[in-house]
């Protein structure tokens, strides 16, 4: 691995997630998402025509496939460009791609016995999902409570207003999807991010100044 991409998401604390099955509709977004800052998105490899858009919009940003449950899936979107892989699951066979693949696996876990099984396989980012339908916002704060080595990524519902509430729980980044450009343009979807980069490192600066 060229890069650490698992660090670079740590650094931007928000993890775009695009999942439909337009191909052209998923390049422009992942290009406006660009254009704002974002570094890494997800493309959910749910139809065929996504591993097209992971194709032209790995040119311009790092993608990371998601929805992989199969070796065949993960296959072909590493062909078509993906520089790492997440899925709903954990299992260990989506391990043994990540060690012969050399690359990312983002592990899926929805309970506190899920993400430690997870953590224990030194799985480095762990999404945890739905985080909402589950709790939310104090769902993380319950089990980092409890285990506050755990790298959670919540995910699945959640706002960007709500973004900056989650990494003040603790979340190491936070996945969001259709609420970063469903029924925006994609100049709105630019301007979008750049408001929710700027408010995440402003927090930042303030959390970093009260730790001193």
């Amino acid at each position: 691995m060229t890069e650490n991409y698992i660090k670079m998401i740590a650094e931007d604390k928000i993890y775009p997630i695009i999942r439909c099955k337009d191909a052209e509709f998923a390049v422009n977004t992942a290009k406006a998402l660009a254009e704002g800052g974002i570094r890494i998105i997800e493309m959910n490899v749910e139809h065929p025509s996504v591993y097209e858009a992971i194709k032209e919009a790995s040119k311009f940003v790092h993608i990371c496939a998601g929805g992989i449950i199969t070796s065949m899936q993960a296959d072909a979107a590493f062909e078509c460009g993906a520089v790492m892989y997440s899925s709903p699951i954990f299992q260990m066979n989506l391990i043994k791609i990540s060690k012969n693949k050399k690359v990312p696996f983002i592990a899926g876990a929805t309970t506190a016995n899920e993400a430690y099984n997870a953590w224990k396989s030194r799985i480095p980012l762990i999404k945890l999902f739905p985080t909402e339908a589950m709790g939310g916002v104090q769902y993380i704060k319950d089990i980092l409570r409890q285990m506050p080595f755990l790298n959670l990524m919540p995910m699945g519902n959640i706002k960007l207003n709500e973004v900056v509430t989650y990494i003040k729980a603790g979340a190491v980044a936070v996945g969001v999807g259709r609420d970063f450009y469903q029924g925006f343009e994609p100049k709105l979807i630019t301007i979008r991010t750049r408001e929710i980069l700027k408010e995440i490192k402003e927090f930042q600066k303030w959390n970093n100044k009260n730790q001193i």
